[in-house]
């Protein structure tokens, strides 16, 4: 087993912190001392996540000006970051992403990158899994050395693996099953995921790695949702079909489980490779020794019943944004009101504090349900993202088909629309204060529509909008006045 040796004081670049991996991976590395750099595109949604001593810098793996800054004292380097919701186009995203992270980190004196990429082998690997490949090449081609671990299906509370699997399971009590279920993976515990990680921070050679991870299971799909059925103590029937093509897999995903339909065609049109490893170099490397897939899947699921996952995949900024610094758009729309409430302010804002997710919108509720789902079949997130935390919010969360982009305690919410439109769109809460004993709750939708087609679609709903929002608003005055209502 090669020696490890601990690296003092040394900050460390930690991509892809809002990510699910990276945002349990940047506590861990707080919890053990580290100094931390953190970068990303939006750092206020970091800000009220991080310790301390941790450093969050603006930038973005494709921006080399930033790139440049961010790696300026740093020794090692985690790369995190992934294109997979980009809506076309995302290889060449990844690549040059990690083309320019790569020459970056040359330049600055970078001694080591540590990489997560992909299980996966054999000449009929899927775009995706191809991408996660070459993207580890690209980083080696730099000359920096490159720790890259290659992982399959990763289980923890909040990740896209258990979501699924637990939405399928517990929604479904008969399931056809296509024939990417019969494929062999490998699970491995986000716990273990995460020890891999910081060894590598202090692994003691200057050589490039290769390292393949995974639990000591290798299991089928089916036999999988098998397993976490009998966890739960669940009967479920298992139907084969023959033929169920990437896109129809990923649309039927998008209806029963979190995931929406363009991340769940990629996912799926992996599954057909098999994803275990082939080689236990990391067994002679390193001291983990990695809990079974029964262990995992229990330790995710008391962290899901009581409600403490750290980190959600969908709270990734990745997840359905899309960068639109390119894009002309006309003159914005703000469609405003308020309402008059007898209560303080602190009062006012608990409902809109706790709106979406299981609570739902307040008023027409189903609307708002059939709206996720036209996003979803257009290839949009839909609704099933849900909320991190039933009663917190904080920048960057996901909230159904809206991101949290700011929020201020008992004053302001501000959502950005993250389903498919033709612009750009928020909607924004805010508590003012009147007098002693009285409060206005402001609603504000603002559209900045792309061209024709955003004017005809704000302008074609418009009736449905102002129904919408006007009786939201009214719920949610009531709600306040009367929260047990709620």
């Amino acid at each position: 087993m090669t020696e490890t040796v601990a690296i003092g004081g040394e900050r460390i670049l930690l991509t892809g912190a809002t990510g699910y991996v990276g945002g349990r991976l940047l506590h861990t590395l707080e919890s053990r001392g580290y100094l931390v750099r953190c970068l990303a595109r939006n750092p206020e949604w970091l800000a009220s996540r991080v310790g301390n001593r941790t450093e969050v810098v603006r930038g973005d793996v494709r921006d080399a000006d930033s790139l440049q800054r961010a790696m300026t004292g740093i020794t090692t380097a985690f790369y995190l970051v992934h294109a997979l919701t980009a809506a076309k186009g995302f290889e060449q995203e990844e690549f040059e992403g990690a083309q320019r992270f790569a020459n970056a980190a040359r330049d600055a004196g970078v001694r080591r990158i540590i990489y997560l990429g992909g299980l996966g082998s054999g000449k009929d690997l899927s775009p995706h899994l191809k991408t996660r490949h070459r993207v580890g090449e690209l980083l080696r081609e730099s000359g920096v050395q490159v720790i890259e671990f290659r992982a399959g299906m990763i289980i923890g509370s909040g990740s896209i693996s258990f979501e699924i699997l637990r939405a399928l399971v517990g929604r479904l009590p008969v399931m056809t099953t296509p024939s990417w279920t019969e494929t062999l993976t490998q699970p491995i515990a986000i716990e273990d995921v995460l020890s891999y990680l910081m060894d590598a921070v202090v692994l003691n050679s200057n050589d490039n790695e290769v390292i393949e991870i995974g639990g000591p299971d290798r299991i089928t799909y089916k036999n999988l949702l098998r397993e976490y059925a009998q966890l739960k103590g669940f009967r479920r029937w298992i139907v084969p079909v023959p033929v169920l093509s990437p896109r129809v897999s990923s649309l039927w995903l998008g209806l029963v489980t979190p995931v929406y339909a363009r991340v769940g065609r990629k996912l799926i049109e992996g599954l057909r490779n098999e994803t275990t490893a082939n080689t236990e170099r990391a067994l002679s490397l390193f001291s983990v020794r990695p809990m079974s897939t029964r262990q995992a899947m229990q330790r995710a699921l008391t962290n899901e019943e009581h409600e403490i996952a750290q980190t959600r995949w969908s709270d990734a900024y990745s997840a359905g944004s899309k960068d639109t610094r390119d894009t002309r758009f006309g003159s914005r729309i703000i469609d405003s009101r308020h309402i008059v409430v007898a209560c303080r302010p602190s009062q006012a804002f608990v409902p809109i504090r706790s709106i979406g997710g299981n609570v739902g919108w307040y008023y027409l509720n189903w609307l708002w349900k059939l709206r996720g789902w036209l996003d979803l079949l257009a290839g949009g997130v839909g609704m099933r993202r849900g909320r991190r935390d039933t009663e917190q919010l904080l920048p960057g969360d996901a909230l159904d088909f809206w991101r949290v982009e700011a929020i201020e305690n008992d004053s302001l919410l501000r959502l950005k629309a993250e389903m498919k439109l033709p612009g750009r769109a928020w909607l924004q809460f805010e508590v003012k204060l009147i007098d002693d004993t009285h409060s206005a709750i402001y609603s504000t939708a603002i559209f900045d529509p792309v061209g024709l087609m955003g004017l005809l679609y704000w302008y074609l709903l418009y009736p449905v909008h102002v129904m919408m929002f006007r009786g939201m608003l009214r719920k949610l005055a009531e709600a306040a006045i009367n929260p047990k209502k709620q």
